[in-house]
């Protein structure tokens, strides 16, 4: 330790002080002192000369000590986390369970033998592949390359050498004959794939471009709707506002209120809160709010369902079995974390007007918490440009796009002949819009009409949603493609349904 108080004392030490703060508090080294003058001077005594290679060789050696530390500490930290990852791995692949099944993501109950079968067809295969991939590993090291002729079949001796050569050639065989061929199909489809995609891609940006220089924009062919305080005759036609929703105890108050203050004539729109809650606190929640909205006027009624099939789309199918359904033209969507503007249906319902092939108004997402960390402003540029580029690129010029599954209208006449919500998917939104293509009705998209809502704030939350969204579209490409090709559509409204909106 250097002195506190050196007054009067010639300072003898020229070199630079250098602090180390040690990690681990059984260390009482405070300070290490830089090389001195006398270190580098080549006159000076012998002594000096060992005493700076003295100190120099123990500073030499408490910085290897200090890099070993961290080492250390950096391997210990690792370990834990690699341990943990691969017990959570295990336990996850033993109980077969999978997102799907946390969620709830709509699939139908499995067999549990099939299901375990499945799983241990899975550990079986894994465990073969790490077996050949160290097999791979010490034949790589251990210098055991085979030319041509050495991979003809022969009988192995009772050498240990022997044998592993014997197991190494029919391995380099059957990888040769077998699992290379078709493993080069896959790359050369990939590589197709990624084309038509940079293709895709570029062909979008173009069609965003085009639309920005020549402003093109939907205009309803009958006009704007009239003021509803000015007494005017306008288009109001029969609107069924439904939200479904689940569990929603943080946000149902606001969806419910944003719906109930929608402008549009009371006796013309009516608000049905579809609720699939297995919660009696929440439920018991819902109804008072709706009791509370009834009470001031609203047109607005509580549906609960008992037995939850199908789950979203089990639920909107299960509202539009109502009787009183029949009287009303369009239906509008809002999932339960969406809050509307008031001027929405004046906005979206008249591009229906004197368009009697328009099947889908659709709108654009907004986010409130889109600056809330780097996740969500990640998520709002990859939506930006979905709705910016891919959907109102496809609206312009093929009038189809997919539908977003909330905040859009739909003629219920488009629904019913498109068969109605189908819980054969998890994608019940993109499976009803390709079948009303397919029939030929039309969609818009609204670039400029926008919906607030939320965007999932944490990596869990997000991974659950993106699960959710990309579980379902090779299962509806399987589905969809014997109607896809029975349809009778022109080539460009057959590849759109096919490529744009199912393979990514």
């Amino acid at each position: 330790m250097a002195p506190l108080f050196n007054w009067g004392v010639k300072e003898s030490h020229k070199g630079t002080p250098v602090v180390v703060k040690m990690e681990n508090p059984n260390w009482d080294i405070d300070e290490l002192e830089g090389p001195s003058e006398e270190d580098l001077l080549l006159t000076t005594k012998s002594s000096s000369r060992d005493k700076g290679k003295g100190k120099n060789a123990k500073q030499l050696t408490w910085v290897l000590l200090l890099k070993a530390h961290r080492a250390a500490g950096c391997l210990a930290q690792i370990a834990p986390a690699l341990f943990g990852l691969v017990s959570a791995v295990k336990r996850r692949v033993a109980s077969g369970r999978t997102d799907a099944d946390i969620d709830g993501g709509g699939r139908e109950k499995e067999n549990p033998t099939v299901k375990s079968r499945f799983y241990t067809f899975i550990k079986v295969f894994l465990c073969l592949s790490v077996f050949l991939l160290c097999f791979e590993v010490v034949a790589y090291f251990k210098g055991w390359h085979f030319s041509a002729p050495h991979l003809e079949l022969w009988a192995p001796t009772f050498g240990v050498r022997d044998v592993f050569d014997w197991f190494y050639a029919r391995w380099v065989l059957i990888r040769v004959g077998y699992l290379a061929p078709p493993l080069q199909f896959l790359t050369n489809a990939c590589i197709v794939l990624f084309l038509i995609q940079s293709i895709d891609r570029l062909v979008l940006c173009l069609g965003c471009f085009w639309i920005k220089f020549k402003k093109i924009k939907p205009v309803p062919k009958g006009g704007d709707v009239s003021d509803l305080e000015s007494g005017d005759k306008g288009f109001f036609p029969m609107v069924l506002v439904q939200i479904p929703m689940c569990n929603e105890k943080e946000v149902y108050q606001q969806s419910i209120a944003a719906v109930c203050n929608l402008d549009w004539p009371k006796s013309n729109f009516l608000i049905q809160v579809l609720d699939d809650s297995d919660d009696p606190i929440t439920q018991s929640l819902i109804k008072e709010e709706v009791h509370k909205w009834q009470e001031e006027g609203a047109n607005i009624l509580y549906r609960h369902r008992v037995i939850r099939d199908g789950y979203k789309a089990g639920n909107l199918k299960s509202a539009m079995n109502c009787s009183y359904v029949k009287d009303y033209e369009f239906v509008t969507i809002f999932d339960a974390d969406f809050q509307p503007t008031p001027d929405f249906l004046k906005k979206t319902v008249p591009h229906f007007k004197d368009n009697d092939e328009l099947g889908l108004v659709q709108a654009r997402w907004s986010f409130v918490n889109k600056d809330e960390n780097l996740l969500t402003r990640l998520q709002n540029i990859n939506l930006c440009f979905h709705f910016e580029v891919e959907q109102q690129v496809n609206s312009v010029f093929l009038n189809f796009f997919g539908f977003n599954g909330t905040a859009g209208v739909w003629r219920i006449k488009a629904l019913e002949e498109a068969g109605g919500w189908l819980e054969r998917t998890t994608v019940e939104d993109m499976d009803i819009a390709v079948r009303a293509h397919l029939h030929g009705w039309k969609f818009i998209f609204l670039n400029d009409v926008e919906c607030q809502c939320e965007l999932p704030e944490s990596y869990e939350a997000y991974r659950k949603q993106q699960h959710r969204w990309h579980s379902g579209p090779m299962q509806l490409f399987r589905l969809c493609l014997p109607d896809v090709i029975k349809a009778k559509v022109c080539v460009s409204q057959f590849s759109s349904p096919l490529f744009m909106e199912i393979l990514p």
